[in-house]
């Protein structure tokens, strides 16, 4: 089936279309949702909540972008709400000098010598907090201003929350 004819079908309920969405699909969302929940089981609860939501709300989508973008926010969002609803969400916002502050400072090529599997697992070490910010920023690619939006919090706060979490992922790497 196209995607276009998937679309449809789940618009109007066809069963054979939701599976076939769900196959194209579910390695994908699975993926997304790793990279913010630390265990298997909780992504997969989280996977069968994403898909609900797309299979509830695709009628919304207007074709405008890429119908993968649209699930991978619908994923992302699923996430989040969980990590909020389960209070791992906890972004402090922080007021601190820059000019003051004792930064060590560590070379990102560092990056250059593991696999992608070995940075993931260290990311998968980081708090819930320091893992959302770093996703979202380093793997979405959103921008401070869109991750203040999404986290409602201040774009000072994300960006700040973001270099912590970079300076600890690069400790990490360090040792």
């Amino acid at each position: 089936m196209e995607l276009e004819q998937i679309i449809d079908g789940c618009r109007t309920a066809d069963n054979r279309a939701r599976r076939e969405l769900y196959e194209r699909y579910s390695r994908l969302i699975f993926g997304v949702l790793c990279r913010y929940v630390p265990s298997r089981t909780e992504a997969e609860d989280l996977l069968h909540d994403t898909f609900i939501t797309i299979f509830t709300r695709i009628k919304e989508f207007r074709g405008e972008g890429s119908f993968e973008g649209w699930c991978r926010r619908i994923a992302v969002h699923t996430a989040l709400d969980h990590l909020r609803r389960s209070n791992r969400l906890e972004i402090v916002e922080i007021e601190s000098n820059l000019a003051t502050t004792n930064h060590t400072v560590i070379n990102p090529d560092i990056l250059d010598h593991f696999t992608t599997e070995e940075v993931m697992a260290l990311i998968g070490k980081l708090t819930p907090t320091a893992r959302t910010i770093v996703n979202l920023r380093a793997v979405e690619g959103l921008d401070y201003h869109q991750i203040a939006e999404v986290l409602n919090i201040k774009e000072s706060t994300a960006r700040s929350q973001f270099r912590r979490a970079r300076e600890t992922l690069l400790e990490l790497l360090r040792k």
